[in-house]
């Protein structure tokens, strides 16, 4: 395992995409929107040849049906709204990767970061390493010795954390992040933290306690005790999701290009076959 594994946010890199690409310059030849196939699979494309990994596998939300956390906490991502045009290549998506022979990997009951996790755990458990790609800081709890998070920056190669940036942003031990989470909360995920305690105060409690639990046992948040163990549970990220194998493969790029030219997005296409044709 000279080589590591790539595990991509599907739901994160087309979002951006989506949000990056003009919606009226991308469009497919039976109409529809393009951008986020087009910009989510040029971000595949570069992380695959920056990287070089053995295997590729891509992490999805399932959006209509609700996960624990959802059922755990009602204001979980309350709020969240996406357009119609987005929903409709986010349906999309994972079949049309596929094509290139990477495994997506989608399952009710679990979100995109719970398959990052497991993908993680059961390539450090195999005595490899992995490169988690994502743009949400939840899966800083994943940075080890032997798993990366690279974190996108516009216009630039993406951010590599491991554990000394965990530590160097946010002050705590990545095995510490679900618990800074609880302290100080996630507005992107509408989870509240701890009354009156922000992004210093987590850390600094948690350089005095080292956890949520030690924090409560001596007596701090009584008030709050139930939801913050509630909070916690809500951004830890789960590593017994369901994993298929993943055998080393190189992504067969020309069969997305044929899939990609079929839709009548020439241009992807065009940048599969370079891509085919130059390995």
């Amino acid at each position: 395992m000279s080589r590591p594994l790539l595990a991509v946010d599907g739901d994160s890199f087309a979002h951006r995409a989506y949000h990056a690409l003009p919606k009226t310059a991308f469009r497919r030849s039976d109409g529809g929107p393009g951008n986020a196939l087009e910009g989510f699979t040029n971000m595949l494309l570069r992380l695959w040849q920056g990287e070089r990994p053995r295997a590729v596998v891509v992490a999805w939300d399932t959006l209509e049906v609700p996960t624990y956390r959802h059922t755990a906490f009602d204001g979980y991502q309350a709020g969240r709204e996406f357009e119609a045009e987005l929903l409709e290549q986010l349906d999309m998506l994972p079949g049309f990767i596929s094509e290139a022979r990477i495994v997506c990997v989608k399952a009710a009951g679990y979100e995109a970061d719970d398959f990052l996790a497991a993908a993680a755990a059961k390539e450090e458990a195999a005595g490899g390493h992995a490169l988690v790609a994502t743009s949400d800081r939840d899966a800083f709890q994943l940075a080890s010795e032997r798993t990366t998070v690279l974190q996108p920056v516009r216009g630039s190669a993406p951010a590599r954390i491991g554990p000394a940036e965990v530590r160097e942003r946010y002050g705590v031990e990545p095995e510490q992040v679900p618990d800074f989470i609880a302290l100080r909360g996630d507005p992107s995920d509408r989870i509240p933290g701890a009354r009156g305690v922000g992004e210093k105060g987590a850390a600094n409690l948690l350089a005095q306690y080292s956890s949520l639990e030690q924090m409560l046992a001596e007596g701090r948040f009584v008030a709050e005790a139930d939801a913050l163990r509630l909070y916690r549970r809500l951004a830890a990220l789960d590593r017994s999701a369901p994993i298929p194998p993943l055998p080393d493969i190189d992504p067969d790029w020309a069969a997305l290009a044929k899939r990609a030219s079929s839709l009548g997005l020439g241009g992807l296409a065009g940048r599969l076959e370079e891509a085919a044709s130059s390995r």
